[in-house]
């Protein structure tokens, strides 16, 4: 499905676009994921990187399962419990979207679901009719 970004040099450096242009489709609504323990059940507390990895991992488990790719997402909220991540963040959500960057929410919180995450990602996904 064809996708429209609209984005500037600030947005590019941050990963993320203004808006994001669909026409027509099917939305997903993608609940949030977070990544606290590994696919072992290791807990992750305290270690923001693979934290992120975790997350996004679980993210593109989930928006597959819904018939989607990453690329699909057209926008997600991220909560975060330390904004000195914040920077880190959208450094490595550059390597998961090649074609344009989703609108994107970057918000600081206290605490999320379980103690050890210290981040979720909730998305919205939009592909073509099959």
């Amino acid at each position: 499905m064809p996708r429209q970004y609209i984005k500037g040099e600030r947005e590019e450096s941050r990963a993320y676009s203004r808006a994001v242009i669909t026409n027509g489709g099917t939305a997903i609504w993608l609940a949030g994921v977070g990544g606290g323990w590994d696919a072992n059940g290791n807990s992750q507390a305290g270690d923001f990187e693979a934290q992120c990895l975790t997350t996004f991992d679980n993210l593109k488990d989930s928006v597959e399962a819904a018939g989607a790719t990453m690329e699909d997402i057209v926008t997600m909220t991220v909560f975060i419990t330390d904004m000195r991540y914040g920077d880190r963040f959208t450094e490595m959500r550059q390597d998961y979207f090649n074609r344009g960057f989703p609108g994107s929410a970057l918000i600081g919180i206290e605490s999320l679901a379980r103690s050890e995450m210290m981040l979720e990602i909730q998305a919205i996904a939009v592909i073509g009719e099959k």
